[in-house]
Formats: structure tokens, C-alpha cells, sequence
């Protein structure tokens, strides 16, 4: 990456599937209730030394894609995200993530022009796609995101994502799975979306 493009800010979006049970964990004992509750997938005190934020989770109630949870963390710049994953406590934080995950695919994105606002519904509806935008299946306000690159994932590229608050009960119209398409139906537990600082 150029200078230029390393200091712009860009967000970090994380789609996990965990396994039941760790794979050699460094951790020991834990499950993987006392992993989630004590916030070890999402490293606080990494983040905030390199100026990130985790602005959203989630639980993913429904979709095709067999996700658990979802994560979007804000980070100042792409060189924060670069000088991040090269700290010894990240290292240490990323082994122990590991042996919990079946499989991820992460995403940067890039900011848009308005950030989301704190959804009013209490779930929000979150599409991956590549390709052109695809029309909504869901009133409701959204907020969409560019996809500059997938970082990990299975082989698909991504364009482009978007978060809708719809209200409990809505009907979604089912559509067929699709390679180039996911849908899922999540129920936030962390909404502080802001610029990245």
C-alpha cells in the first residue's frame, strides 16, 4: 500500500463461525461461554492502543451462511490495522481465537458518508454481495459500505455490504442461496458506530 492510502481510516467487518469445542486452546479450561463473556474475541486493550474502536456486534439469529456472530471495528487508518496484527499481544489474543473458530471471513471496508445511527428496531439485517448492489429485500433505514477486500475468507470476494433496521416479525422474501450473495438477520449487542479517531 502507498502512504497515501495506508493513513485513510477503514472498517473491519468479521463474520465468525465458532467450533463447540477448542481446538489445542492456549487458554486451557475455558469454554466457550467464559471465552465470549470475558470479551477475549474482541481484544479491548489491543484495540485501543492502536486507536480502534469495536463500534458493532452482534448474534446472528438467522441466515444461510451458518454464522454465530458478527463484528465491525473501526480503525484510524489501513497502518493501525498493519501495526496491529504485528503486536505480541495481539499474537497471543489471535492464537486463543483460533482454536474457538470453525471458520471467518473478514472485510475491510471502506467509510461511507453517513455512519449507521443506533438501530430503533432492535435488529438489523446485514447483505454481502459481489457485484452490483442488489435491491433491497427489507424496509427500513440502511447504511451501505464499499468492500475494498476480503483479508480472509473462502475464496469469494466481496463488493459490497449493507445494514438495515427492520423490526421484529418483518417477513424477509426467501431467496435462493447464492455464491456471490449472503443475508443475515442480527440481533446487536454493541452499537457505537462513530468515525474512527
Amino acid at each position: 500500500m502507498t502512504a497515501s492510502e495506508a493513513a485513510e481510516p477503514i472498517y473491519v467487518l468479521s463474520l465468525m463461525k465458532y467450533l463447540t469445542e477448542a481446538i489445542d486452546d492456549p487458554c486451557g479450561e475455558c469454554t466457550i461461554d467464559d471465552f465470549e463473556a470475558d470479551g477475549r474475541f474482541a481484544p479491548i486493550p489491543v484495540l485501543t492502543a492502536v486507536r480502534a474502536n469495536l463500534c458493532f456486534a452482534a448474534d446472528v439469529v438467522a441466515g444461510s451462511g451458518g454464522w454465530d456472530r458478527i463484528y465491525v471495528v473501526a480503525y484510524p487508518s489501513r497502518r493501525s490495522f498493519i501495526d496491529m496484527s504485528t503486536r505480541d499481544d495481539f499474537q497471543t489474543w489471535h492464537s486463543h481465537k483460533q482454536a474457538w473458530l470453525d471458520r471467518t471471513t473478514v472485510m475491510a471496508m471502506l467509510a461511507p458518508q453517513t455512519m449507521p445511527t443506533r438501530s430503533s428496531t432492535g435488529m438489523i439485517l446485514l447483505e454481502t454481495w459481489d457485484g452490483p448492489s442488489p435491491d433491497a429485500i427489507a424496509d427500513g433505514e440502511f447504511v451501505s459500505f464499499d468492500v475494498e477486500g476480503t483479508v480472509i475468507g473462502d475464496g469469494r470476494e466481496w463488493s459490497g455490504t449493507r445494514f438495515t433496521g427492520i423490526e421484529p416479525g418483518t417477513p424477509l422474501p426467501l431467496q435462493e442461496p447464492r455464491f456471490e450473495y449472503e443475508a443475515m438477520l442480527l440481533k446487536p449487542t454493541i452499537e457505537r458506530w462513530r468515525w474512527p479517531s
